[in-house]
């Protein structure tokens, strides 16, 4: 997935009410800009942080500069939790996920069960149709050097447990259920559920697993131009 071009650089001040972070640019100006993350940013909100930003030439916008990356000793971290869907369709398109090839169509954000948006449905006469669940993951807590372990979720996510069961529900009437964990970072190389930060989470999501319902995860490789799917990262469950 191509980033948008250019991304002007600067240093984070302070994120405050979840979507606000403001920002020194390498300009010496300090504009506010829209942080596209709902979650609590665990070990991303540093100030003196370098980061990257778009900027919208939409004038109906309040605040025309997105937060997108961030430089987190010395790796960068994608911040924007509207891309991993983008990322996964492209893999998926380019056959880079061996789990989901041979699907005839693939379509995005079909709404399903009671309340819930699917984020990719794919469907073949022959394999029949595939729910596939991205998660955004940025989360990374261990302290030892080079690769670590990503983690998700950074705070507790009812929304996510209720996902789980809708697509579990797909797979018990004879469908199949993928539920993806996207890491936009380039430095781990495994992935557990953080259970003491949401308990019902992985309580849910082992269920969902016995239940049919199929878990990967992957990193990505990141640039100042792009993020695209790399490779498998090893699940840690217990």
């Amino acid at each position: 997935m191509q980033l948008p071009a250019p991304l002007y650089s600067g240093n984070l001040l302070r994120r405050y009410k979840r979507f606000l972070a403001d920002i020194r640019l390498e300009t010496g100006e300090e504009i506010t800009a829209h942080c596209p993350n709902p979650g609590r940013m665990i070990g991303l909100t540093e100030p003196g942080s370098k980061v990257w930003l778009s900027r919208s030439d939409n004038p109906k916008r309040k605040l025309p500069f997105t937060l997108e990356l961030m430089e987190i000793n010395g790796s960068l971290v994608g911040i924007n939790t509207t891309h991993p869907n983008d990322i996964v369709s492209e893999a998926i398109k380019e056959n880079m996920i061996p789990d989901l090839y041979g699907y005839k169509t693939l379509k995005r954000e079909v709404n399903y069960g009671q309340r819930s948006r699917i984020d990719i449905l794919l469907d073949d006469e022959v394999r029949g149709r595939c729910w596939v669940e991205v998660k955004n993951v940025h989360l990374r807590r261990d302290s030892r050097l080079g690769y670590g372990i990503a983690e998700f979720p950074d705070s507790v996510t009812e929304r996510g447990a209720r996902h789980i069961n809708e697509i579990v529900n797909q797979v018990i009437a004879g469908d199949r259920g993928i539920l993806i964990f996207l890491v936009q970072r380039i430095d781990c190389r495994y992935f557990k559920i953080a259970k003491d930060i949401d308990p019902n989470y992985y309580k849910t999501l082992l269920g969902g697993i016995e239940a049919g319902l199929e878990v990967l995860c992957f990193d990505t490789s990141i640039c100042l131009k792009s993020i695209k799917l790399r490779d498998k990262l090893e699940i840690i469950l217990k």
